[in-house]
């Protein structure tokens, strides 16, 4: 099931989520199913619950956009363990579609995470993987990649964002 987006501006997307504590049911891989399915439709490489509504901590990533199913990574429960390095970049973000923005992150991220079995894990990821590790572990604490901008280009964006609402075109 391909799950709409929830935009900026939904409070579900700057509240902490809820830490996952049943493993390996039907309806948690099946979540993470609709998940990499909602992620692919958007044509994103990374999804947190929360941009679906779900105010758990899972979040899906796949840097390859679906051409490598290998590089599917379904996090339930993660932690940033470890960063190092720094790599300044282009970042966006699927709740908020059309904006982007230079973001400073980590160039290497550890992350400790489970599985949908419930296994605990721990994968280092640099330069787009780390950035996704860490844009994804940020929403599941309620923050978006605007927070790291200047005070000045986020208030630009959610004047932006509050004229497309006025307007009827962002929802």
């Amino acid at each position: 099931m391909i799950y709409p987006v929830v935009k900026y501006g939904n409070p579900v997307l700057e509240q902490e989520t809820e830490s996952i504590t049943e493993f390996d049911t039907p309806e948690l891989h099946q979540l993470v199913e609709d998940m990499f399915e909602s992620m692919y439709a958007a044509h994103g490489v990374g999804l947190a619950a929360t941009q679906i509504g779900i105010a758990k901590r899972i979040a899906v990533i796949d840097i390859s956009a679906g051409e490598d199913p290998a590089q599917k990574i379904a996090l339930i429960n993660p932690e940033i363990v470890s960063r190092g390095g720094s790599q300044t970049g282009e970042e966006g973000c699927l709740s908020l579609p059309t904006f982007r923005e230079q973001v400073t992150r980590p160039n290497k991220v550890t992350v400790r995470a489970c599985d949908v079995k419930g296994a605990s894990f721990e994968m280092t990821g640099e330069e787009l993987l780390a950035r996704a590790f860490i844009h994804e572990t940020d929403h599941l604490n309620g923050t978006l990649y605007i927070h790291y901008i200047s005070p000045l280009k986020r208030d630009l964006i959610r004047r932006k964002v509050r004229k497309l609402q006025k307007a009827g075109e962002w929802s």
